[in-house]
């Protein structure tokens, strides 16, 4: 039989690391950005803007007075002239940045600009601006800056609102957001996970979020839109290191149970201490979504002490009702097997017939009978045994006559 050489063993070996590295997708944890400058595309993808917070974009109007329409990006619109800066709204949250439509990509809406003039407008929100983003180039090629300009702008008088085309090079899409789904230690709370994001704290290890060593049972509620809470699948942890830290997960949102935003599911996180160390242990908890990147949290415990394990309290009442249920039963047939027994066999009636009044009888007699006897000399002390002789003089004395009349007598 030939062997194979070497080379050939190595190449299969890595074939087959290969495939099984196609097989196993890479997960990444979804951060929260770290500016609320982003948005997601059509297919719920991350689009993540914060490089380009507060770069400013002007742009020059022709009139009889000078002015320039400045757009300082996800912070605020202003029209700047000589005679001053007239605000056309602010930025405030990632809400305001949208999904557009062709051949706008997004949409950012700014609000509560000045008030002058525009005091009764629609919601009273004093000057709004909109600002149209286009991914690319102007469609009229005016946009000659590789950073992006504005291509044009017009103002709404009645609504004190205008509204600003700008392009820029967009960021290129990032992971697919579970969106609307939330984990936190309380019901309808999200602090581990809010709208699909890991919350900072809880994307890596921090010493600042670990447990404590006496922490050994942790909840975490978990909720999602109910249209799509059919897409989450079982939990899964893994622990680092992988010796030292024994960790259970269970609950319902471990069992497979679909959380809403009205019923949360309950994911118990079940930890012990087994090998004390200095720095605290990591437990990544991935929960895999069909469809969508998956969610993953970490989880930090500090073991300053070994732990010994917990005895189930419930196993002891288990115990004792087994036990209860085994008495009742056999006490059952054992009067049942009495009643039938006694008065047919030992001719037994009434309270006699009930098993173990024989020995509750015989009980009760020793328990009333007196205790000891008293010398026969002492006729003074002896009371019982004088009530019962007695008796007796009167039997003598009954066959005494008996006999004399049946006799006679001297």
């Amino acid at each position: 039989m030939a062997s194979c050489p070497m080379h050939t063993i190595h190449l299969w070996i890595i074939v087959l690391l290969a495939v099984t590295c196609m097989h196993v997708p890479a997960a990444a944890i979804v951060v929260v950005p770290s500016s609320n400058c982003y948005t997601f595309d059509n297919e719920s993808r991350l689009v993540d803007f914060t490089s380009l917070v507060g770069t400013v974009f002007e742009y020059s109007e022709e009139g009889p007075q000078t002015s320039d329409l400045v757009v300082r990006f996800c912070k605020d619109v202003q029209k700047r002239s000589q005679d001053g800066y007239i605000d056309f709204g602010r930025y405030v949250s990632s809400r305001s940045f949208l999904t557009g439509s062709e051949p706008i990509d997004y949409i950012q809406k700014l609000h509560n600009g000045d008030l002058v003039r525009c005091e009764t407008t629609f919601e009273k929100m004093g000057r709004t601006a909109q600002v149209n983003i286009i991914c690319g180039n102007c469609s009229n090629k005016a946009c000659k800056d590789e950073q992006g300009c504005i291509c044009s702008i017009s103002y709404h008088e009645r609504m004190c609102r205008v509204i600003v085309e700008l392009a820029i090079p967009c960021a290129k899409s990032g992971p697919r957001v579970f969106k609307g789904f939330t984990v936190g230690f309380y019901p309808r709370s999200s602090e581990i996970v809010y709208n699909g994001f890991t919350q900072l704290g809880f994307e890596q290890l921090h010493h600042g979020f670990s447990f404590q060593t006496e922490q050994i049972h942790v909840s975490m509620y978990l909720s999602a839109m109910s249209s799509l809470s059919g897409l989450l699948g079982k939990p899964v942890f893994k622990v680092n290191p992988m010796k030292g830290l024994e960790v259970k997960l269970a609950g319902s949102g471990f069992s497979g149970a679909m959380p809403t935003t009205l019923a949360p599911t309950v994911l118990n996180v079940d930890w012990r201490c087994e090998i004390a160390r200095s720095s605290p242990y990591e437990v990544h908890v991935l929960i895999p979504v069909e469809g969508y990147d998956p969610i993953e949290f970490t989880l930090t415990k500090t073991c300053g002490y070994r732990q010994e394990k917990e005895s189930d309290p419930m196993k002891g009442w288990a115990i004792f009702g087994i036990v209860s249920c085994i008495f009742i039963v056999l006490s059952s047939l054992l009067c049942c097997g009495g009643l039938i027994y006694k008065p047919r066999m030992e001719h037994l009636y009434g309270l006699d017939v009930l098993p173990g009044m024989a020995t509750l009888s015989a009980f009760v007699d020793a328990v009333g009978r007196p205790r000891g006897y008293l010398p026969a000399d002492n006729p003074s002390e002896n009371h019982t045994s004088q009530a019962s002789w007695e008796r007796m003089p009167v039997t003598t004395e009954a066959v005494q006559r008996t006999n004399g009349s049946t006799y006679g007598s001297i």
